[in-house]
């Protein structure tokens, strides 16, 4: 048998935790993952041999890597990179040339003075994208968002620097496709795992709770959405936004499962948290005021084809969004298309067509395009 295996090591625990926790998203047992990568890679290989990977009693080899990585359908530098060398070569990736020449020649000036952002600095980064998150398209911050985990990724040593690294990382994840499966799945995933360094139990939550609300919303990798709410729940389930998020994540991806029973009773269940921990009405991707738990109900609503619960979420929604936040006004306008479309009414996709050409292109996001194509798709059918 081709195992090329090591023996067990810190890269190792990672890599165990990152398989076991990737094939439960799937739905794979260890004894499915064994016969699929038997499969693929032409040896024998048994339940046993997972069971020791995933416990770290050894860690898999590089031609074993290799198939996991595309049975487990995330890129191999999931599996087999540092954190740090991870965060950098990722968020590399998406910066132009002249972005990063202006990056590197900050970092050496900060360097020279022997000072870079401070903790107050980095808290106020923080809560300026969360601002920016609900007014601005992923392309316009996807860049500024992967030039500061860069210089980031030099300083995050302590809990503090952990906490603002998860915040960050969820944001960055929610500029990639859901669809993709491979970045905003792993990046989501490195949250967490940040969160965790953090050693916060409220951002350990949030950050598992808005992943799952923003994969169940857009329909999209419903396994890690589902593992990610229970996550966050099994951390701490005392009402927070971290826990309205989880909740009406997992909600959303009963809903596509077609569980609707279920769906209604984590809507309850959501309600209840919601009623208990409140929320201010700041526009910030961390906070969850009322009109927006009611963009979250609006379209679980249409997805379940309940009118009645959609047309009172949307005149909630509607009520009380505020006139400088167009995007969520769109969403609203779409989800009344997918209900249509779903009845079977050909003016659906029209209509929700209409609503998303009227915003202005600057404003569109990931979300609104998965949710157009969600709603084509309900037409077709």
């Amino acid at each position: 048998m081709r195992t090329h295996d090591s023996p067990s090591s810190t890269g190792s625990r990672e890599i165990g935790a990152t398989i076991a926790d990737l094939r439960t998203a799937l739905g794979i047992s260890q004894s499915r993952l064994a016969d699929l990568l038997a499969s693929a890679g032409g040896a024998t290989l048994d339940r046993t041999h997972i069971s020791r990977w995933e416990n770290s009693r050894c860690t898999p080899g590089p031609y074993w890597l290799r198939h996991l990585a595309t049975i487990l359908q995330v890129p191999l530098e999931t599996l087999t990179v540092d954190r740090r060398d991870f965060l950098t070569g990722m968020a590399g990736t998406a910066i132009a040339p002249v972005v990063a020449s202006d990056l590197l020649a900050t970092g050496f000036e900060a360097a020279l003075r022997g000072r870079g952002p401070g903790p107050e600095d980095w808290d106020a980064k923080v809560e300026a994208y969360g601002r920016d998150y609900m007014v601005l398209g992923a392309a316009e911050i996807q860049k500024r968002l992967a030039a500061d985990l860069l210089v980031l990724q030099q300083q995050v040593e302590d809990p503090h620097s952990w906490a603002v690294a998860a915040r960050l990382a969820t944001l960055y994840a929610k500029t990639f496709p859901g669809s993709d499966g491979a970045r905003a799945v792993t990046w989501y995933r490195y949250a967490a795992q940040f969160a965790d360094r953090s050693e916060d139990e409220q951002v350990r939550v949030w950050v598992r709770g808005r992943a799952a609300i923003a994969l169940g919303y857009e329909g999209a990798a419903l396994g890690v959405a589902g593992m990610l709410s229970h996550q966050a729940r099994e951390i701490d389930e005392r009402p927070s936004l971290g826990v309205v998020n989880a909740i009406m994540g997992e909600a959303h991806v009963a809903a596509l499962r077609g569980d609707h029973n279920h769906a209604l009773a984590l809507v309850d269940d959501g309600r209840r948290a919601f009623d208990s921990a409140g929320s201010d009405d700041a526009p910030s991707d961390y906070s969850v005021p009322w009109w927006r738990f009611n963009v979250f109900l609006s379209l679980l609503a249409a997805r379940i084809g309940d009118e009645r619960l959609a047309d009172e979420a949307q005149t909630e929604a509607g009520r009380h969004l505020p006139v400088t936040l167009p995007r969520f006004k769109t969403h609203l306008e779409m989800h009344r298309g997918l209900m249509l479309a779903r009845q079977g009414d050909p003016t659906g996709a029209d209509l929700a067509q209409e609503a998303l050409d009227r915003l202005p292109p600057e404003k569109h996001s990931l979300t609104l395009r998965m949710l157009m194509d969600e709603i084509h798709a309900a037409a077709a059918a």
